[in-house]
């Protein structure tokens, strides 16, 4: 297999964008990562989108109205979609596309528009659950992640007020972000006092509902080092398919987290991701899940991501822990879906080639991770970068 490169990265602002269409919001990030990358539209050899259902946009065939938006006229194109696991999922698949030798380089975008659509995307998303078993109970996310959020609770003993730190820390982190839409200085008192959405999911510790776009520029080793200078690059991938039916799964714990994370750890030669990693971007639509998903990628033991949270580990100034979210994350930048888990690997690639700027961490980052999960639960997607050591 070929290396790849990362080669630039482009981000719309993440808000409610009803004036600009979806293809408008892809061209914007598009052309952002293709002048990062200092390259064209006529240097790109293919092109990858991910979207997620037609239902979100309000629009059929979706990956075919957004073709010409995304760059993708006249070139070998793909549409692919794991629910909020894809904008990771689109760094393998970019990364595929060139480590195979097919391809030089491939322009990754990711676009979605939630705010417009009818139903309310919670509407959209009840029709994907078993119409026998689920779909009468009026299954929405919301109460799904109640029970799981009380779950691992439950388990290890978690209190309220360290899970609202999530959400303190990742929206104080968003202010020094040009996309987000939700940052601020919270205290734990007003998240856990927000309204109530499903008990104990209250609204500050939930993702906003968020249009936007993100782009990424991959090539090849050859073509990488014939335009000079240091690259990040594409060390692991790593992804995973649980059980549809959350019933059947213990949801103290996201085994569909660890199995792709030990994909891409075995990949990128990472034995022991804790001394391994320096920067994490963990997928955190619900403030539970950020440390859910720490402990899935195995760098903290089940049930202890919230101690590390209280003692700092996880800060974005920590000099001896490990960065996680330090972009701010989908609680306080946005939550466009497909772009969010973009947004998380582009992020990654800022810091490790130091364009994060004000989010810039304090510890000297040689590898960071991205990861995104979606679906019903049972979508875990891994990616690893890293820079010449």
């Amino acid at each position: 297999m070929r290396k790849v490169a990362v080669l630039g990265a482009g981000l719309t602002r993440f808000m409610r964008r009803s004036l600009e269409t979806g293809r408008e919001l892809c061209w914007e990030a598009a052309a952002a990562a293709l002048q990062d990358a200092g390259l064209t539209l006529a240097d790109i050899d293919c092109v990858v989108l991910g979207t997620a259902p037609d239902a979100f946009d309000g629009v059929h065939l979706k990956g075919e109205y957004l073709l010409d938006g995304a760059g993708g006229k006249g070139k070998p194109y793909v549409r692919v979609y794991v629910g909020g696991g894809t904008g990771v999922f689109m760094v393998p698949a970019g990364w595929w596309h060139i480590a195979s030798g097919a391809f030089n380089t491939c322009l990754i975008v990711a676009e979605e528009k939630m705010s417009p659509t009818q139903p309310h995307p919670q509407g959209a998303f009840n029709a994907i659950y078993d119409q026998f078993t689920e779909r009468p109970l009026g299954v929405n996310l919301l109460w799904i992640f109640s029970l799981e959020m009380h779950r691992y609770m439950q388990t290890y003993g978690i209190p309220l007020e360290t899970i609202a730190k999530v959400a303190v820390k990742n929206k104080k982190n968003a202010k020094d972000h040009p996309a987000s839409q939700v940052a601020g200085d919270f205290t734990v008192e007003q998240i856990v006092n927000s309204e109530v959405m499903a008990y104990p999911v209250m609204r500050l510790m939930v993702s906003p509902v968020t249009d936007g776009a993100a782009a990424m520029v991959l090539a090849s080793e050859e073509f990488a080092k014939r335009k000079g200078g240091k690259h990040v690059w594409v060390e692991g991938v790593g992804w995973n398919l649980d059980t549809s039916y959350w019933t059947n799964r213990d949801l103290a714990y996201p085994q569909y987290v660890e199995n792709a994370a030990r994909m891409a750890y075995k990949m990128a030669r990472i034995k022991d991701p804790r001394k391994e990693i320096h920067v994490v971007e963990p997928y955190d639509p619900f403030a539970y899940k950020e440390l859910h998903h720490l402990e899935g990628l195995q760098l903290a033991d089940k049930g202890q991501a919230p101690r590390r949270l209280e003692e700092g580990f996880w800060d974005r100034d920590t000099t001896t822990g490990i960065p996680s979210s330090p972009s701010g994350g989908l609680l306080g930048v946005g939550n466009p879906i497909a772009a969010a888990g973009l947004m998380k690997a582009i992020e990654i690639y800022y810091q490790l080639s130091g364009k994060a700027g004000a989010r810039q961490i304090r510890r000297n980052a040689k590898r960071g991770l991205a990861q995104a999960w979606g679906d019903l639960m049972q979508v875990g997607t891994v990616m690893i970068m890293g820079v010449e050591r």
